[in-house]
């Protein structure tokens, strides 16, 4: 599934922040330039309030209820100050912003998850927020593969799942 610059960067930003061990300036700031957030500098408090929020971004991926995701996207959007306009700076085609430039990081990098997540919900039913499905692995993702049939978060993570069940199957037999 093609979601546009900022569904996808927003929700695979917020799909890197729920995975995230490490929460210093240092090791969250290269993750925010990845996910195309500009001035990604932190102070230590600002990447405290991004840990934080990571939590409220988690539920959101593996939820099958719709009407349960659809009100946990809302509430993110009601927390932050986001109002959409379009813009077509620099000699870029119409695009959709989700925050103010003039904003600090964490306000926009709020901005960018939140409208992120809602675009990605709204454009898949939210089926493509993904948990990994081997027992033990919380690990995240969206989906975007062309059938939208992804279950895993890597090719390792379905290959034990996959050898665990193919050794089962040889036991019974």
């Amino acid at each position: 599934m093609h979601f546009n610059a900022y569904g996808g960067n927003g929700a695979a930003l917020a799909a890197a922040l729920v995975n995230g061990t490490d929460f210093r300036p240092e090791a969250l700031e290269p993750m925010l330039t990845e996910h195309g957030m500009l001035r990604a500098q932190l102070t230590t408090g600002q990447a405290r309030e991004l840990a934080e929020w990571r939590h409220r971004l988690a539920p959101l991926f593996g939820e099958r209820d719709q009407d349960t995701q659809i009100k946990l996207i809302n509430d993110l959007l009601d927390i932050t100050a986001s109002k959409p306009y379009v813009s077509a700076h620099d000699g870029r085609e119409p695009h959709l912003h989700f925050f103010s430039v003039d904003a600090d990081i964490v306000s926009r990098a709020k901005d960018t998850t939140a409208g992120g997540l809602a675009m990605a919900i709204s454009f898949s039913d939210g089926r493509r927020l993904g948990r990994c499905d081997r027992a033990g692995c919380d690990t995240v993702y969206v989906d975007t593969s062309r059938n939208g049939r992804r279950r895993f978060c890597s090719l390792a993570c379905a290959n034990r799942v996959n050898v665990a069940a193919h050794r089962a199957r040889g036991l019974a037999g």
